[in-house]
């Protein structure tokens, strides 16, 4: 069993097949937040799957926003998914929540931390490829 540190988060996991340049694929399991995890890429998936969490994440790129500047930004979401989506990406460490009460009305402003900043390359490259087949097997309409 060994230990790493993913963000603040301690994970536990079990390399099954320990040369690092054999060439044998590398089987691990990971312990993570309470699960089993058979690969890296589901722990991923975990913090950033789904059809909104990236959206969300790539908006908060460019600087930090506020709750409506989101929902405007993503045309195809409810309000109740947004609060939800938002709310699970506070838990798991990716986006920070400031709230500003000296003077009403009420602000609320989500960024991304410094975890949630490690993504931004991957969401490039995410949004990059997306694009790529947008053009090339569907139609970009606006």
């Amino acid at each position: 069993m060994c230990h790493l540190f993913f963000g603040n988060f301690l994970v536990k996991y079990v390399v099954l097949c320990h040369h690092f340049k054999q060439k044998k694929p590398r089987y691990i399991v990971v312990f993570f937040w309470g699960k089993l995890f058979s690969c890296t890429i589901s722990i991923a998936m975990e913090l950033i799957g789904g059809k909104r969490k990236s959206v969300i994440l790539m908006y908060l790129v460019d600087g930090k926003k506020r709750y409506n500047a989101l929902y405007k930004l993503i045309s195809t979401i409810t309000e109740r998914t947004l609060s939800l989506q938002l709310k699970q990406l506070e838990q798991d460490g990716l986006i920070t929540r400031k709230v500003y009460t000296k003077k009403p009305p009420l602000k609320v402003e989500y960024a991304l931390t410094p975890f949630g900043k490690t993504l931004t390359p991957v969401l490039i490259s995410i949004a990059d490829w997306g694009k790529i087949v947008a053009e090339e097997k569907g139609e970009i309409i606006s």
